[in-house]
């Protein structure tokens, strides 16, 4: 099911072009896109810092912005990472198959919401193409499965009554109890005034709610059948039953900016992005000469070992300690991993961060998630079944192990691959105790239970590729998702960038990266906090924007996070 949205209507009767919507707030509602795309750049530094070196701990996305920016800037970013460049943009192959198919591992659609992130895309060249999501335009069927029956539909028009009654519910739910079409029109118009008094309101009547409480709430749920059928099938995206927990802002903040729908993938992987920015030589830099780039600031090309230890110097500079047993001491240091390695991979010192935020990193609460994906030898589910007309096989919504099942492929005669199953918190957990071959079958059973007379299993042409979030070395878990009351920890990290009115003695080290953000999960909030951590560096070595493009800092009283009470 999709979120839908009013459509403004002049008097005559005609409907009014929409701008369109971007994920500008509600929390912190800066214009990252006009920022990015201003021919003044996004600050200079004091020819006298001119390479000055500066950590930055992470080579997912966040940190190859950052890094990139502050390279641009003339300063000399020096990357660590535990393991390889692109973080949860991890793009796979399979084993002893044509390199050109590939596996989404993290990552894999992205709302065209998200404009700063689009800046990136498009400065490296990259194409993107539709998602095919449940229901969506591209997606050529989808099946939804619950209790054991199945229903094919093309559009929610196709799916039994209830579904539409499900979808009405939502969309009635938003409306009364979120002012959905106010904040989404003010969003679209990015009209700072109206969005502000709007969050205001929400944010200190529903910090305490949970995203299952706040459909309790609605008269519009009043059926448990319809909260259940919510749950397992949802909207946009499918299955939203596993952030029941988490806290309804969570929720509000997506489906405001519409990150839940219209979705489209990178061509050819998502890693490539930061790979990308990793090896561009800038079209426009300082103090380094033309064809510079990230790579070759680096020995050998590749960024430095995993961080072990983090710790403080006199003058607020930051010593790093890395896997080799090196020891540097920077001026600055940008924190882009997720912030639970400060409590477990990394001996830090307590004087890294003052108390409130180490709270703030404690109480983070991060989403398990997992997929498989097996490579296959053509889209064979775009067949027609003799007997019904309709595909053999669709993109599958359902209450079984799998959850959501998505076919991705590159042409009608080209191998392709299947995301057997993608799935979240306990339903994550309960696949990891199997291996990757077990998982398969478990899944291709599941599967052949909804779909009885297609033979999966002799179309898949090589080993399945598997990741589960939580079990990953380096990670914790897909992403952050607040609880109900954690707003206010939230607020504290993501306002870190600004560091003028920290304790002396607690400044130098900037955070950054998707868990930082309002939006964690998707990229856009991984590059709108790599661009405040870019400001607070440039800031912190006495640097400046230009008048005309002031950056989040400039313009942070005007727009701060709103600020609740801690007595």
């Amino acid at each position: 099911m999709t979120s839908t949205v009013p459509t403004a209507v002049h008097p005559a009767g005609e409907e009014a072009p929409r701008r369109p919507v971007t994920m500008f707030g509600p929390d912190f509602p800066f214009a990252y896109d006009d920022y990015l795309g201003h021919p003044a750049g996004l600050g200079q530094i004091p020819a006298t810092e001119h390479g000055t070196r500066v950590a930055v701990i992470g080579g997912g996305l966040s940190g190859l912005v950052t890094a990139y920016e502050l390279m641009k800037m003339g300063l000399q970013p020096v990357v660590y990472e535990a393991d390889r460049i692109g973080g949860r943009l991890r793009t796979e192959t399979f084993p002893g198959c044509d390199p050109a198919l590939t596996a989404e591992m993290g990552a894999m659609r992205f709302p065209p919401s998200s404009t700063a992130l689009q800046h990136y895309i498009d400065l490296t060249g990259l194409q993107t193409r539709p998602f095919p999501n449940p229901l969506a335009p591209g997606t050529p069927s989808t099946v939804v499965d619950l209790k054991g029956e199945s229903h094919y539909a093309r559009t929610v028009d196709d799916l039994p009554q209830v579904y539409r009654d499900v979808a009405a519910a939502w969309a009635a739910c938003l409306e009364e109890g979120a002012d959905f079409s106010a904040m989404n029109r003010a969003i679209r118009e990015r009209d700072v005034p109206r969005i502000r008094e709007l969050w205001a309101g929400l944010v200190e009547r529903l910090d305490n709610q949970t995203f299952y409480g706040f459909l309790c709430d609605s008269p519009a749920f009043r059926s448990f059948r319809h909260r259940e059928i919510f749950g397992q099938v949802g909207f946009g995206t499918g299955g939203w039953d596993t952030d029941f927990p988490n806290s309804i802002l969570e929720i509000l903040r997506v489906v405001y900016t519409e990150a839940d729908d219209d979705h489209r993938g990178i061509v050819g992987g998502s890693r490539q992005l930061p790979l990308r920015l990793w090896d561009r030589a800038p079209d426009k830099i300082v103090h380094w000469a033309q064809g510079t780039s990230l790579a070759a600031l680096h020995d050998g090309g590749a960024p430095r070992p995993a961080v072990t230890r983090l710790g403080r110097a006199a003058g607020e500079r930051i010593t790093v300690t890395d896997a080799s047993g090196d020891v540097h001491t920077y001026r600055a240091a940008v924190f882009t991993a997720q912030s639970w390695m400060l409590l477990s991979k990394i001996d830090c010192a307590d004087e890294l961060l003052p108390i409130d935020h180490w709270t703030a990193v404690e109480r983070t609460h991060y989403m398990a998630s997992s997929k498989l994906f097996v490579p296959v030898d053509r889209p064979f589910w775009l067949d027609r079944d003799e007997r019904t007309g309709r595909d053999v096989m669709s993109m599958t919504l359902t209450d079984r192990m799998t959850r959501g099942t998505y076919l991705l492929d590159d042409g009608p005669d080209r191998p392709a691959a299947i995301c057997l199953s993608y799935t979240w918190c306990d339903d994550s957990l309960k696949w990891l105790p199997l291996p990757a071959e077990e998982r398969m079958e478990v899944m291709l059973k599941s599967l052949g239970e909804i779909y009885p007379g297609v033979d999966i299993r002799k179309h898949v042409i090589g080993p399945p590729v598997t990741v589960s979030w939580e079990d990953e070395p380096y990670f914790m878990g897909a992403f952050k998702a607040n609880l109900p009351g954690h707003y206010r920890y939230q607020r504290r990290l993501f306002t870190h960038f600004m560091q003028e009115t920290l304790p002396a003695g607690k400044r130098g080290l900037f955070l950054a990266g998707d868990d930082i953000s309002w939006t964690a999960g998707w990229a856009e909030g991984a590059v709108q906090t790599a661009l405040n951590a870019v400001w607070g560096v440039m800031r912190h070595l006495g640097g400046a924007t230009d008048p005309v493009n002031p950056g989040p800092g400039d313009v942070f009283d005007a727009i701060a996070p709103v600020e609740l009470p801690e007595d």
